[in-house]
């Protein structure tokens, strides 16, 4: 079983202006929330670990995770409100963020929540803004540091400058994951941010040298990349017609995690091995998933069946 990790939120579309204002539509989200429904869409087996507030929102957003097959034994409940991501699309479909979330649910994952998790997932996936806003990050980094040396890690580190605007923080929580990650999935947007002026090619190997199995870059109209200590591997973008790319990443996230459970390569050892046929094979299967999010209104994520 997967156990993703983070945030659960909702996100808030301006859909157009009324007489009075902005009409507004809300829909359950957030990075990790969206991975994990991806991951069960995708057919695999999925719990998610994260803070949810006792609200009707948090009540909803914990119903969306069951109705979509995620398992929800492990979520904390708490008192906190649910945090709002507020998103504007402009004319070619890129989403705007505006986050309201400063003492939201999702930021009080307690390190007593450790105790009640499942023995031995078949890997960890965690990332975005949940990574350096406490308390969950020291929880997640606690959870991080028992499990790395026994369970494959994912780590994602989705930038969101506007809920932590510190980069120096962004920058530790990815150098501390470094030695502890053995699938590294980055945007090559975020790669500017934390490392400006290197190289991806520059970037993959400090990464590996300190322990990552699989450095993958995702690059949007330019398609992804992927690195193992031998080999590199790229494969381009399915041509669409994009209607907002909310999601996307997380969908090529949750494809990639799949292909690798579907081919038995959850391992740091299995992921090095990889050869370069195979590497193409799972960039091409994210590719084709995180493709079809992007034709469609929000982080609507595909099924198995639309990816054979």
């Amino acid at each position: 079983m997967f156990l993703v990790c983070g945030e659960a939120l909702m996100d808030v579309f301006a859909v157009g202006d009324t007489a009075t204002g902005v009409a507004l539509d809300a829909r359950v989200g957030g990075s990790p929330f969206n991975v994990a429904v991806g991951l069960a869409r995708l057919a695999q087996p999925v719990a998610f670990f994260g803070a949810v507030s006792r609200g009707f929102l948090g009540e909803r957003l914990v119903r969306a995770l069951a109705d979509e097959g995620v398992l929800t034994d492990f979520i904390e409940r708490v008192a906190a409100p649910t945090t709002l991501g507020l998103i504007g699309l402009d004319a070619q479909g890129v989403p705007a963020y505006s986050f309201y979330g400063e003492g939201g649910a999702d930021r009080q994952l307690s390190r007593d929540a450790l105790q009640r998790l499942p023995a031995n997932p078949s890997a960890i996936h965690l990332g975005s803004y949940a990574s350096v806003v406490e308390p969950i990050a020291s929880t997640l980094r606690e959870l991080v540091e028992r499990e790395h040396a026994r369970t494959l890690i994912s780590f994602d580190p989705n930038i969101r400058l506007n809920v932590e605007p510190d980069l120096a923080r962004w920058h530790a929580a990815l150098e501390g994951m470094l030695p502890r990650t053995q699938l590294l999935k980055i945007s090559e947007e975020d790669l500017a941010l934390l490392r400006p002026g290197m190289s991806l090619h520059a970037f993959a190997a400090a990464a590996l040298a300190q322990g990552v199995s699989l450095v993958v870059v995702t690059r949007g109209a330019e398609g992804a990349a992927a690195w193992t200590a031998r080999h590199h591997v790229s494969a381009p973008p399915l041509p669409i017609e994009v209607v907002d790319t909310v999601g996307a990443g997380d969908t090529f996230q949750a494809a990639l995690l799949t292909w690798l459970a579907e081919q038995r390569c959850l391992t740091g050892a299995a992921l090095a091995a990889l050869d370069e046929p195979q590497l193409v094979s799972a960039l091409r299967f994210a590719t084709r998933a995180a493709a079809i999010t992007c034709s469609r209104r929000g982080a609507d994520l595909p099924r198995r069946a639309e990816l054979n």
